[in-house]
């Protein structure tokens, strides 16, 4: 990487203001996320009928499970950076014009399914350049901190962006929850422009965007490392990117909990993994990477299991409460170890591949969880993501390069500006 610029002063991540300003940028961004949706979701049915709001959402899950790969190529070919700007920017316009269409007319389902698709297409882009940034505004030693501040930021926008979404669905209806979006996606790019990245000191050889692809692919597989590691990200997120929360509205059902047991479920997961982000952040190093990442996981299966069998609501929030910080951990040990091994020039590639992994595939999740649940109950499909957990595990543990895997001990900050 290049060194023009100034060099900051040695200190933690979560003390580098560079950094924060990224992690501002990035929760004003999720925040917005989750508000956009919920407003999508509520001017969905009331354009369309309740059957129309499945189509809309699907409108928006299938370009970015489609597009997400060849987003990773836009994110290495353009700068992560730029192309999260104009994602931001793209996005804040987009739901700016739709909250003036609410307001001035009355639009059509058709409309919406539209928006939908132009943010499915964007945030295929827009999460592997975000994936790409952290090692560009941090030294290597600090990414453990830096993931965990990420996970804590999840947290965050996860908790508030519905509260947010609800008062101003509330008061100003679908136009102003999508205002409310457009605002936030308008701070995160005010704020991203602020921030101060490393360049590469080698600029890649431009070649066709299906070759760059292919070399990203073939890049992964050929690492003794990333490969592997590849394979534990999507075994350990495929339950916790989302039918996890499906499998507690089932399991509160199947057990007389009714919605407040499975909010509190929920609540005590999300705990978990802000627990998990908070403490990695503030950590000053964390020794044995590679086995304390199978260690979670393998607790993560027993809880996993345990949370299906729990016998009672108290029971059953502790087990999530469990789960949610040593799936939290894993996350965030897996994502630094990721971007401590990857070659800079192929972070974008490599973070669409997780990406499409976790998140991109979660749509097609779904079904699963209510076939499982249906036909053999709901204990049944938690001890599927225990046994998931489990497979992970044992990869971890059998894969000499991960079970020795070391993340680098904090030490002094240096960062090159941009």
């Amino acid at each position: 990487m290049s060194t023009h610029g100034i060099v900051a002063a040695a200190r933690p991540a979560h003390r580098d203001v560079n950094v924060l300003r990224w992690l501002s940028a990035y929760t004003a961004s999720v925040t917005g996320d989750v508000v956009y949706f919920l407003a999508l979701s509520w001017a969905a049915p009331r354009s369309g009928g309740p059957s129309q709001a499945g189509m809309v959402v699907a409108a928006g899950a299938l370009p970015r499970a489609v597009l997400m790969l060849g987003g990773g190529v836009v994110a290495d070919r353009f700068g992560p950076r730029r192309v999260a700007v104009v994602s931001d920017a793209v996005r804040c316009a987009v739901i700016l014009a739709v909250a003036v269409a609410v307001v001035s007319t009355s639009p059509g389902v058709w409309l919406l399914v539209a928006v939908a698709l132009v943010f499915g297409v964007v945030d295929a882009v827009f999460m592997p350049a975000v994936g790409a940034l952290p090692p560009r505004i941090t030294s290597p030693e600090q990414l453990a901190r830096v993931q965990g501040m990420r996970g804590l930021s999840i947290r965050l926008s996860n908790a508030v962006g519905p509260l947010l979404a609800g008062s101003v669905l509330a008061i100003g209806g679908s136009a102003g929850a999508f205002t409310a979006a457009g605002v936030l996606f308008a701070v995160s790019l005010v704020v991203l422009l602020t921030v101060r990245i490393a360049t590469p000191s080698e600029v890649p050889r431009r070649t066709s965007a299906w070759r760059e692809l292919g070399d990203g692919l073939r890049y992964v597989r050929r690492h003794r490392m990333l490969a592997p590691l590849v394979t534990v990200i999507g075994l350990s997120e495929m339950c916790f990117s989302g039918p996890v929360a499906t499998g507690l509205v089932l399991l509160a059902d199947e057990r007389g909990w009714g919605a407040s047991g499975m909010g509190w479920v929920a609540s005590a997961f999300s705990v978990g993994g802000a627990a998990a982000g908070l403490l990695i952040t503030v950590s000053p190093r964390i020794p044995r990477a590679g086995l304390v990442m199978s260690a979670a996981l393998l607790v993560t299966a027993v809880g996993a299991v345990a949370l299906g069998r729990a016998p009672s609501l108290p029971v059953a929030v502790m087990f999530g409460a469990l789960i949610g910080l040593t799936s939290g951990f894993t996350t965030v040990v897996t994502g630094a170890l990721l971007q401590t091994e990857t070659d800079p020039r192929y972070l974008g590639r490599v973070t669409s591949v997780t990406t499409l992994c976790t998140l991109g595939l979660a749509p097609a999740l779904f079904p699963a969880v209510g076939v499982t649940v249906s036909l053999w109950g709901a204990g049944a499909f938690f001890a599927g993501c225990g046994a998931i957990c489990l497979l992970a595990a044992a990869l971890g543990l059998a894969v000499p390069a991960l079970r020795h895997a070391e993340l680098q001990p904090p030490g002094p900050a240096v960062r090159s500006g941009q």
